[in-house]
């Protein structure tokens, strides 16, 4: 009724068998990402009758889960979000993870607060704001509280304002953080060496696309510039096999989290964030501007090594999986996954 939508639905007695319980139950003042809004955004491509009637008919739900996410998602400054639910009283946590976000344990904040700025929520909420005012549009609705969100959203000054990390040239969280923690490998509890202090995290890697990703910045920007060139360094997340989930310079690249959590997301190759990334890239090569050939080129290849390494690895074992090893192209975890892994079948076909 407030809106909230939650991120998934366990049932039957087979399925909550295989899933650990604390990710049975779901709180709803904690958001997940609204990438529903990718898919509703490319309904507004067909102009057909049909079409029309089922926007008009989700349009009041989906003006009810935007407006939620922005009124009880807000972080402390103007156009900023964070995620909430992250513990931060934890002392057997590496870095608190991040699940509402779907990046489990991406480094974030090493101490949680709600001074928090996470640049992934910003941009999926640009794009909701868009998607909004542009089948408002279409319907003939009032706009114009969306689209000045939208605009807010899309500016780049306070885009660098909240989340440019100018000493690094990277796109970054903010939030009360130290590098200097690790885990005690004795009783497993963390030991923090240097206090915290509000600051742009150093760690580059998907949260760092997502200005691309979801094609927030501007064709000529210098930003969009510093990313291509980021993206394609090997010390950092390239790879044959497709973008590694964090760089290799990050202090928390292969770390455990905690005795039970190998890394997830630092380090690994994924195909949804990777597909996210051609999409973006696949944008800016076929829009007029500086960076148009060097997106194209940087396309192309990342392209060629994803599809390639999927189709040998699939070859090989006859599975697709829910994510592969950076350093050999390697299927992991969860297989046959025929979920986000399956979006190769989309880049195949340039489908975005």
């Amino acid at each position: 009724m407030e809106g909230w939508i939650p991120r998934e639905q366990i049932l039957g007695v087979e399925a909550r068998a295989k899933v650990p319980g604390k990710f049975l139950v779901q709180e709803n003042h904690i958001a997940n990402p609204p990438s529903l809004f990718l898919t509703i955004q490319n309904f507004l491509a067909d102009e057909s009758y049909g079409t029309t009637i089922f926007l008009e008919k989700i349009y009041p739900r989906l003006e009810s889960w935007f407006n939620w996410l922005h009124k009880n998602q807000k972080g402390g400054e103007s156009t900023t979000y964070y995620w909430r639910g992250r513990n931060s009283t934890t002392d057997t946590e590496l870095i608190p993870k991040t699940p509402a976000s779907g990046l489990d344990d991406y480094p974030r904040a090493s101490h949680p607060s709600p001074d928090e700025r996470h640049l992934d929520f910003r941009c999926w909420m640009a794009l909701a704001s868009n998607v909004l005012a542009n089948i408002g549009k279409r319907l003939g609705k009032n706009i114009h509280r969306f689209k000045v969100i939208s605009q807010e959203l899309f500016d780049s000054t306070l885009l660098e304002k909240y989340h440019w990390n100018q000493e690094q040239k990277s796109f970054n969280d903010f939030g009360l953080h130290t590098n200097a923690v690790e885990l005690d490998h004795k009783n497993w509890t963390r030991i923090v060496y240097r206090e915290p202090k509000l600051k742009f995290l150093e760690s580059f890697g998907y949260v760092s696309l997502y200005p691309l990703m979801l094609r927030i910045l501007e064709p000529d920007s210098l930003q969009l510039s510093n990313i291509l060139s980021d993206v394609t360094n090997k010390e950092l997340l390239w790879t044959d096999y497709g973008l590694r989930s964090l760089a290799k310079n990050s202090p928390f690249y292969q770390v455990w989290n905690t005795k039970d959590d190998p890394p997830y997301w630092r380090g690994s190759v994924w195909i949804n964030l990777n597909y996210l990334t051609l999409s973006g890239l696949y944008h800016y090569a076929n829009i007029p501007g500086l960076h148009k050939k060097m997106a194209r080129d940087v396309y192309n290849q990342l392209r060629v090594n994803l599809v390639n390494n999927m189709l040998k690895q699939y070859r090989e074992t006859g599975f697709v999986f829910e994510y592969y090893d950076d350093t050999t192209g390697v299927g992991k975890g969860v297989h046959p996954f025929n979920s986000w892994s399956s979006l190769v079948v989309n880049i195949i076909a340039e489908k975005y």
